[in-house]
């Protein structure tokens, strides 16, 4: 490892922001997702299948 200089302080912090933004990113898709999301009673589609059949 002494033979490859690195800045290790610059290369965690990247790796620490890279994660943060990873984080941010899913977050958000969470959070619009949370608007898309419906609720279904299971109960009603097992009825309307057997209706169906």
């Amino acid at each position: 490892m002494k033979k490859y200089p690195i800045d290790w302080s610059s290369e965690i912090r990247r790796s620490i922001e890279e994660r943060i933004k990873i984080s941010e990113l899913l977050d958000n898709i969470e959070k619009r997702a949370e608007k898309r999301r419906t609720r279904i009673d299971i109960t009603k589609l097992i009825r309307e299948e057997r209706e169906n059949r």
